[in-house]
């Protein structure tokens, strides 16, 4: 298994810019490339399911072999005109604000809804896992974290409309910051053939608290011979 932390965030650089997805799938594409990986499972969760729909648009399919979406934001969260099951601009704008007023704050509440934890705390996952959360986000570039809002508004769809590859996508039902009906949900209705596995009372963070169901699905999936129905 590889894994990489997204420029502006864990110990990968922290530029001033390229925080939307062309730059951001040119740089899965540069560690592809790199390492010369082939026959390569993509698995992102939440913005990383973003990287996930555009990187066998973009690059082909020559190193890639299945694609798994974890609370993936894909296909369109940002409500528009062609869009409408989409989540109101207004939303996003309040994330900037308060980001930029006090980002510290926003973190803790961010948190909160990320793990769902009025419901979750001290059953499915402990206060210092949720410290730990907060000290990593509170590392990442300031500049990165305001301007990745805008991200999650990308478009994906034509993305998914092309892909053909096997895919896995796991939501949870109680996601409160990417809700299952906008995202996993219309995920799977656009690639055929794709598998769609709902974790009963998963928040967005069910990576944490629903790992034994997530890893077991996960592993299913990557076991699978390929070309196999998933």
């Amino acid at each position: 298994m590889i894994t990489y932390d997204r420029r502006g965030f864990g110990a990968s650089s922290k530029p001033w810019q390229g925080y939307e997805y062309e730059t951001l799938t040119r740089d899965l594409d540069r560690l592809m490339t790199k390492l010369d990986l082939r026959d390569a499972a993509l698995v992102g969760f939440s913005m990383g399911g973003g990287e996930v729909a555009r990187y066998p648009a973009a690059y082909g399919m020559s190193r890639v072999s299945r694609l798994a979406f974890l609370g993936g934001i894909p296909p369109a969260l940002l409500k528009t005109e062609t869009n409408s099951e989409g989540v109101d601009g207004a939303v996003f704008d309040g994330i900037r604000t308060s980001i930029n007023s006090d980002r510290p704050a926003f973190l803790t509440q961010f948190f909160a809804n990320f793990y769902n934890l009025d419901l979750l705390l001290g059953k499915k996952i402990s206060e210092e896992a949720v410290r730990l959360s907060w000290n990593i986000g509170s590392q990442a570039s300031p500049k990165a974290m305001y301007d990745l809002v805008g991200a999650w508004g990308t478009d994906f769809r034509g993305d998914l409309e092309r892909c053909e590859l096997p895919a896995l996508i796991v939501h949870g039902d109680s996601d409160r910051i990417v809700p299952i009906a906008v995202s996993g949900q219309r995920t799977h209705d656009m690639i055929k053939g794709s598998r769609l596995i709902v974790i009963k009372d998963g928040p967005h963070g069910f990576n944490w608290t629903h790992a034994d169901e997530l890893n077991a699905a996960l592993l299913e999936f990557l076991k699978a011979p390929a070309g196999a129905p998933v």
